[in-house]
C-alpha cells in the first residue's frame, strides 16, 4: 500500500533518517521498479535557496555519471514541494554502521576486501572528478551477496547550510584534518576517512574516541591512534601500515590515490608494520 507520493515515486515505507534526510523505499510507477529515495529539505533559511537547488541539482548529476559495480546508481533527481530527492537503486542488506553496532566480528579477510571494494569504488570517483566528502560506515553497504555499495554520492556532496557542525563538513570521527580547519578536500580526504572506517571494523571502536565534537575535532588534528594491532593482537600488522599511511595527518603523506590503497589491502599479507608501529610493539 502506497503511504504518498514523492514526485511520481510511491511511497512503500520509511527505511531511515538521518541529518540530511529521510530515506524511502518507493516503486517507480512508469516502470514498476522498487527504488530507495532519499529526501533533503530545502532549507529556508538558506541566504541564497536557489543557489543551493541549483547545486543539488549539479551534484546529483555529477554523480549520476559514475558507473561502477561499487558505487550505488542514481536513477532520477527532482524537487517535490519543499523537498529535494535522489532515486536510487534499492539495496538489500546491511550498512556498516548496523554490523558494527551488532558487535559482530568480521573476518580480517572480509574486512580487507570490503575496505578494497569501496576504495576501488572511490577511485572511479576521483578520477571523474568527485569527491564523496562524508566516507563513514553508515554510508557503506554490504549487500547480501557480498558486494559493497557506496551511497550518498550526491547527498554527500551537498552545501548544508545552517546544519553544518560548527562550520565542519562531513561526520566528526571520519572527517580528515583538512576539512576540520576548513581546507578543500579531495580524494585524499576521502582516502583518511576509509582508513578511519577500516580502524573501527578492525577494532570495534573508533579511531578518535574522545567525548565531545570539540575533542574529537581536536583528536582528528593532533593525535595518531593507535596501531590497530595494539588493540587487538590477532589483527596483520599489514592493516598497522595502511591505516597509518591512510590516516596521516597531512594529505601529501597518504595514499596518492584510493586505487594504491585498495592493492594494498588486497596484498595485506605481505605488508609490514611502519616503523612507529614497531617501536611500540616492543
Amino acid at each position: 500500500m502506497s503511504l504518498g507520493l514523492l514526485g511520481r515515486y510511491e511511497i512503500l515505507q520509511e527505511l531511515g533518517r538521518g541529518a540530511m534526510g529521510v530515506v524511502y523505499k518507493a516503486r517507480d510507477p512508469l516502470i514498476d521498479r522498487v527504488v530507495a529515495v532519499k529526501s533533503v529539505d530545502l532549507d529556508a533559511s538558506l541566504q541564497d535557496a536557489e543557489a543551493f537547488e541549483r547545486r543539488f541539482y549539479r551534484e546529483a548529476k555529477s554523480a549520476g555519471r559514475l558507473n561502477h559495480v561499487n558505487i550505488v546508481t542514481i536513477h532520477d533527481v527532482g524537487r517535490s514541494g519543499d523537498s529535494a530527492y535522489i532515486a536510487m537503486e534499492f539495496l538489500e542488506g546491511r550498512s556498516l554502521r548496523e554490523i558494527i553496532d551488532s558487535g559482530v566480528v568480521l573476518p580480517q579477510e572480509q574486512i580487507a576486501d570490503i575496505v578494497a571494494q569501496v576504495a576501488e569504488g572511490l577511485a572511479c570517483a576521483h578520477e571523474n572528478g568527485v569527491i564523496h566528502r562524508d566516507i563513514k560506515p553508515a554510508n557503506i553497504m554490504l549487500l547480501d551477496s557480498g558486494m559493497v555499495k557506496i551511497t550518498d554520492f550526491g547527498i554527500a556532496l551537498l552545501p548544508r547550510g545552517s546544519r553544518t557542525i560548527s562550520g565542519v563538513f562531513g561526520s566528526p570521527k571520519y572527517i580528515s584534518p583538512e576539512q576540520v580547519v576548513g581546507k578543500e578536500a579531495d580524494g585524499r580526504s576521502d582516502v583518511f576517512a576509509l582508513g578511519a572506517v577500516l580502524y573501527e571494523l578492525l577494532t570495534g571502536s573508533p579511531a578518535f574516541t574522545a567525548s565531545g565534537l570539540d575533542a574529537v575535532l581536536c583528536q582528528v588534528i593532533n593525535e595518531l591512534p593507535a596501531p590497530p594491532s595494539t588493540r587487538n593482537r590477532n589483527i596483520g600488522v599489514g592493516f598497522d601500515r595502511i591505516v597509518a599511511k591512510a590516516m596521516a595527518k597531512q594529505p601529501d603523506d597518504r595514499y596518492g590515490s584510493a586505487e594504491e590503497m585498495a592493492w594494498e589491502l588486497r596484498n595485506y599479507r605481505n605488508l609490514e608494520a611502519p616503523a612507529e608501529a614497531k617501536e611500540s610493539q616492543r
